[in-house]
């Protein structure tokens, strides 16, 4: 039933606009499984890190989707089941390629950590002790940290432009439920949803009265 929901959300990402910018090519392809092993192999501290390397390739450089669509991304690939590194990998190819290019991002993020864990798990307790790797991962545990805070910020910038009232006020509502109440982020995610559902079929309704 998950596997169904996702690519669900897929096929509604992939017809969300007809057309559009993306580069129907085997050569696309071949960029595509580049930059998702680019992205994979130099990504540390979690999938979070993967939406403003996403944001600079595809949207800044590419220019292959927008900054509300990458949004609209970021919030499938979290509700989704599995990694949210994978899941936002997987939607970027599919709006660039079709199923082909969802295909190939998916190899092309996974193989990476899968090469590196294979490695790792072979020699776990020489890693271990070894007190220079330890020392690197408290560094990169700094930048990845710095990472976020930057994410943080220019997500809220795109959401406060919109100037929509409820969504501006999602932002410190969610937090402090969040970090404060301590409510799990699917539950956050779901209310959220449905009141935004519930407010878009009001909104309808009056605009056909």
């Amino acid at each position: 039933h998950r596997f169904l929901q996702f690519y669900f959300c897929l096929y509604f990402m992939d017809n969300r606009r007809e057309g559009g910018k993306s580069m129907k090519s085997w050569k696309t392809g071949i960029w595509l499984f580049g930059v998702n092993l680019y992205i994979s192999t130099f990504t540390f501290g979690g999938g979070y890190v993967v939406i403003p390397m996403i944001r600079k390739i595809f949207v800044q450089q590419k220019q292959l989707f927008t900054e509300s669509e990458l949004l609209e991304m970021a919030a499938i690939a979290q509700s989704s089941p599995g990694a949210i590194a994978v899941n936002l990998s997987v939607l970027a190819g599919r709006r660039t390629l079709g199923l082909a290019g969802a295909l190939i991002s998916a190899v092309g993020a996974v193989l990476p950590s899968f090469i590196i864990l294979a490695l790792i798990s072979s020699c776990y307790d020489a890693f271990r002790t070894q007190p220079v790797i330890n020392a690197c991962l408290k560094g990169m545990e700094a930048g990845v940290a710095a990472l976020i805070v930057q994410l943080v910020y220019e997500m809220s910038a795109a959401i406060l432009k919109q100037k929509q009232t409820l969504h501006s006020l999602i932002l410190p509502v969610t937090f402090f439920c969040g970090f404060i109440l301590e409510i799990p982020a699917m539950t956050l995610l779901l209310f959220w949803a449905g009141l935004s559902l519930v407010l878009s079929f009001l909104d309808y309704r009056r605009a056909r009265a």
